[in-house]
């Protein structure tokens, strides 16, 4: 943990936010040394923040002592040189014994993810975010998706929550956020963040730095973090050129062959990371390994991503 707060480190797009995979070592057990290569390689090649144990990071298939183990490895890693956020999810009860797992193994913040299965209003999810908030000294971003959709009002109610300090949209209505984002404008003083939190964050960066949402999570960034990094400078200056030859030959090829396979937004990312040369094991089921030939052409369309950034230097 840091001494910096949370929201002034993240308020400024240095780098797409990393969200690591978890490693296994052969046995199929949480491996925590590699778990901490993983991060410090992201580290070290300019991500702004880590996200461990969240969706990349099979925060579903993680029980709390391997989840907390994962988190210290990459606090470790870290270093303080960028802020460490641990996710917190399931039931109140679970997702408060995550948060205080968190903190004690020197997180700097929490990404709370939606509770689990039940479709709740929004009295019952505002209170289930509060509660996350107020079990530990740490900020809180609550993650819309799924079942955890929000109205302007309640996003509002959120942002004036002692602890809360963003919103990470995963559910891509962009009317829906931009509502959000007025709402939240008028009704409470400044300084709430948004996050773009869909799969392949960057195919949306355009429509959603319209909106003034520039901080996005970037699953390229695992396994090709300088293509990520081309794409995060160009969108950030301006460069639209370079933004659409990405988006064209890398980011909508990347997002076309994701969709291929149930659970490829975590098998395909953790398969890249092992063509690049880090043995981080397979995922945990239910999720299942890409077909073969889908990770072929994963290794094909890297290179070619890595050729785009050649052309335009």
């Amino acid at each position: 943990m840091t001494s910096a707060p949370l929201a002034a480190r993240l308020s400024i797009p240095s780098g797409p936010l990393f969200f690591p995979v978890t490693a296994y070592g052969p046995d199929g057990a949480v491996d925590p040394g590699v778990c901490g290569e993983h991060v410090r390689r992201g580290v070290e090649a300019g991500a702004a923040a880590v996200f461990v144990c969240c969706g990349t990071g099979e925060f579903h298939a993680l029980v709390p002592e391997e989840f907390e183990a994962c988190v210290r490895a990459a606090v470790e890693a870290a270093g303080g040189r960028v802020p460490v956020v641990a996710g917190a999810g399931y039931g109140t009860a679970l997702a408060v014994r995550h948060a205080r797992l968190a903190e004690d193994a020197g997180a700097d913040g929490l990404l709370a993810m939606p509770p689990y299965l039940v479709n709740a209003g929004q009295e019952g999810l505002l209170r289930h975010y509060r509660e996350i908030a107020a079990a530990t000294s740490l900020d809180v971003i609550v993650y819309q998706r799924d079942n955890a959709v929000f109205t302007p009002a309640s996003v509002v109610e959120l942002a004036r929550t002692e602890g809360i300090i963003g919103f990470k949209d995963g559910l891509g209505d962009l009317d829906l956020m931009q509502r959000i984002v007025s709402a939240v404008r008028t009704e409470t003083p400044g300084g709430f963040l948004y996050f773009n939190g869909l799969p392949t964050a960057e195919l949306t960066g355009l429509a959603y730095r319209g909106l003034g949402i520039t901080l996005y999570s970037s699953a390229v960034f695992c396994f090709a973090p300088e293509i990520a990094l081309a794409f995060h400078r160009a969108l950030n200056t301006g460069d639209d050129t370079t933004v659409n030859r990405l988006l064209d030959g890398f980011y909508r090829p990347f997002a076309d062959l994701r969709a291929l396979g149930r659970g490829y937004a975590v098998a395909l990312v953790k398969a890249g990371v092992r063509l690049r040369g880090l043995d981080v094991g397979e995922v945990r089921p239910p999720l299942s390994e890409p077909a073969e030939d889908h990770v072929k052409q994963l290794g094909q369309l890297i290179d070619r991503g890595y050729a785009l950034i050649e052309e335009g230097l």
